[in-house]
């Protein structure tokens, strides 16, 4: 068990390496928008660069500290109660006795789809919500390996290191926006006509360039935390195959569109809760299902 968990030290190492390369990459972003804007005027220059300093900065921690009462709030989550959902109270604090950390706070969210998601900075901090379709389609042993799998993402601090990755990747696209209707809108034209032109060069191949390499990041991030829960949570519960059956309902059940997600919150949700299909897949934060269930009854 202890050879599952120590993903969790690497992930806040990866965290914080995560907000010093994307904040990096934003004063980079930064410092052409200031050339461009400013006519190359250092005091210009390295006003924009701090700005994006103290906005990553400032946008990094609020997303730790609320991050996950935005997501509950999207999702229209509401506590779960002894008499409505006892086994699934029973569940989440037998998991969280078996996983060693502090019981989450326990959520239900008004949706037909099957579908979970764990939310907070730390395990102290945590919450887990899964759908009204989950409690009703899902026995009992395939509810506890979705629980499972979620107290796995939370064990391994899994939930920081993703909002910190998405908050910043959004950073980064908006940052680029930016400089490209500079380009069209801005007063970047100066007498250094050459100069002016590298400057444009370099700043157009960053731009358009920053948010693809960014998302790709994400994409690869996420999908490899799901694999590490999928693994985890299957020791956890003791029964990988029941997580297996569990992603078997998701692929046929009627209801494939988790009404209550958005696109900030896609990547927390335990499976793709938006409509499944071969192009929507290429760019989904999580894996395919059927390769999910293919290593789960491989354990």
């Amino acid at each position: 068990m202890a050879n599952a968990f120590d993903e969790a030290s690497k992930n806040k190492f990866k965290s914080y390496l995560l907000m010093f390369l994307f904040a990096l990459l934003l004063i980079g972003l930064a410092y052409v928008i200031g050339v461009w804007y400013g006519k190359g005027s250092p005091l210009i220059i390295i006003s924009f660069m701090f700005i994006a300093f103290f906005i990553s900065i400032f946008m990094s921690l609020a997303s730790y500290y609320w991050g996950d009462k935005v997501a509950l709030e999207i999702s229209r989550a509401y506590p779960a109660n002894k008499r409505e959902h006892g086994h699934y109270i029973n569940s989440v604090e037998g998991l969280a006795i078996a996983a060693q950390i502090p019981t989450p706070k326990i959520y239900v969210i008004p949706d037909q789809s099957i579908n979970a998601f764990a939310t907070g900075r730390d395990p102290k901090h945590a919450s887990i919500a899964v759908t009204e379709g989950a409690l009703k389609k899902l026995s009992r042993v395939e509810l506890e390996g979705v629980i499972a799998h979620e107290m796995a993402h939370i064990k391994n601090y899994d939930m920081r290191l993703m909002t910190i990755t998405v908050l910043l990747v959004g950073l980064i696209a908006l940052l680029s926006d930016l400089f490209i209707r500079s380009m069209w809108f801005g007063s970047g034209r100066d007498d250094n006509g050459k100069g002016n032109a590298v400057i444009l060069i370099i700043g157009v191949v960053l731009a358009i360039l920053a948010p693809i390499i960014a998302e790709l990041i994400k994409l690869a991030i996420s999908r490899r935390r799901e694999y590490a829960a999928d693994a985890t949570g299957a020791i956890l519960s003791r029964h990988p195959q029941a997580l297996a059956d569990a992603l078997k309902k998701i692929k046929k059940d009627s209801v494939q569109e988790t009404r209550m997600a958005t696109k900030a919150t896609a990547h927390l949700f335990f499976s793709n809760p938006f409509r499944k299909g071969s192009f929507s897949n290429i760019f989904s934060t999580h894996p395919p299902i059927d390769e999910r269930i293919k290593r789960l009854e491989a354990m």
